[in-house]
């Protein structure tokens, strides 16, 4: 207010002093003036007097505990820190494969066509059950052969045998029953040998008794499962023609039992395995299922463009739930004990700046978070290298619940 009454002051002192024909003029400037340098009075003042105060300064001190109340104390299962065995452990990666020395693609022994089938794909099968049968142009061909040489053996026989009567009266001489005599010993051993070339196309003795006594040719062939096991693969269809070894085989039999883990192992990895290891394998398409595997063979060759070592691995599958080719994970556990103090994973709460605390308590009531330090996880608990004596009493679940519980205290 002083303000103002000090501008008009000045200001009817001016007008007096001017002339009255340029008062009018400098009269609306001048007002025009006053108003705004009252209205910048007024806003200083309502400005000072409305500065709102400064707060009071934040503790430095970060809270680290919570308190429990009895209810929730309930909750939390506290107990004392013990010392706990830990072995050296790793994990790395790997796939399922069919057991390759109890694996057979089975081919024909020799070309022909399909004639029928007799299993599918997925079908158990046993050693000696017949996969399907080929019309074979080369066991016809064998089985003639077998009955000409069966013709000339009989024939042989009966020749000796009349000569061994005529030598008895001395109608023939010896040297003509000693021909008799090796005629009738090599259609005996070309007679064998065509049995022999009969029974590799899988003609059994009684089949091959019975052609010789019916003298009729069969050249349907039987291709019988070399292997226990089950059908992996099938290509064979009825009207196929087939050959030995040509890709692809018309049936593939597996052992689904016995299967291996592959394993392209780093360098570093490969010096940590040894053959006989016993290995923890998890497959991530089946969480709820452990299998144990067993390192059988370890190369001695690194690949020069992978930088890695294969290793093979057997592992039992009594489930038949191992598919091949699926993505594996194996733990190699060490030979080594280390003794040491460990809580349950369930005690470990991780911070957002990537470290590990835990909750320490004296009567169950207040929670103090402490940082600790991690090392070895063996059977559920994890090694504490740092932050933690033995005795010391934690809460070893619920370490989320209360870490979110200090964050809304502060």
């Amino acid at each position: 207010m002083n303000l103002f009454k000090t501008l008009t002051e000045f200001v009817s002192a001016y007008m007096n002093s001017v002339s009255e024909a340029r008062n009018k003029r400098f009269l609306v400037t001048a007002r025009s003036f006053v108003i705004l340098a009252f209205a910048f009075g007024l806003t200083s003042c309502k400005k000072a007097e409305e500065k709102p105060p400064e707060p009071p300064a934040r503790s430095t001190v970060e809270k680290n505990f919570v308190d429990l109340t009895d209810k929730q104390s309930i909750a939390f299962v506290i107990k004392p820190v013990a010392v706990a065995n830990f072995t050296a452990q790793f994990t790395a990666y790997g796939s399922i494969d069919f057991n390759g020395n109890a694996s057979v693609q089975v081919f024909t022994p020799y070309q022909g066509k399909i004639i029928q089938t007799f299993l599918d794909l997925g079908d158990a099968v046993s050693k000696g059950q017949p996969l399907y049968t080929v019309d074979s142009p080369d066991l016809a061909t064998a089985e003639s052969a077998l009955l000409s040489a069966r013709g000339v053996f009989d024939l042989a026989n009966a020749t000796l045998s009349r000569a061994k009567e005529l030598y008895a009266v001395r109608s023939i001489s010896l040297k003509e029953l000693e021909q008799n005599t090796s005629d009738q010993n090599a259609a005996e051993a070309a007679l064998k040998a065509a049995r022999e070339g009969v029974r590799i196309y899988g003609k059994s003795v009684a089949e091959i008794q019975k052609l010789e006594s019916d003298k009729k040719i069969d050249s349907v062939l039987t291709v019988l499962s070399p292997i226990n096991g089950q059908v992996v693969t099938r290509n064979a269809q009825p009207g196929l023609l087939v050959q030995p070894g040509n890709a692809p085989a018309p049936y593939v039999v597996a052992d689904v039992v016995n299967k291996w883990l592959i394993i392209n192992a780093t360098e570093e990895d490969s010096t940590k395995l040894r053959v006989g290891q016993d290995l923890e394998v998890n497959v991530p398409v089946l969480p709820n299922e452990s299998f144990r595997g067993r390192i059988k063979v370890i190369g001695s060759v690194v690949d020069q463009s992978t930088r890695t070592v294969l290793v093979r691995a057997d592992i039992s599958d009594p489930k038949k739930i191992l598919r091949s080719g699926m993505y594996a994970t194996y733990i190699v556990k060490g030979d080594s004990v280390i003794k040491s103090i460990g809580v349950p994973e369930e005690a470990l709460a991780r911070e957002g700046d990537g470290t590990s605390s835990i909750w320490v308590t004296e009567d169950g009531r207040r929670m103090f978070k402490r940082t600790v330090t991690l090392g070895l996880k063996s059977n559920g608990l994890v090694q504490i290298t740092n932050g933690l004596k033995e005795g010391e009493r934690v809460a070893t679940t619920g370490a989320i619940f209360l870490s979110n519980m200090l964050e809304i205290d502060k």
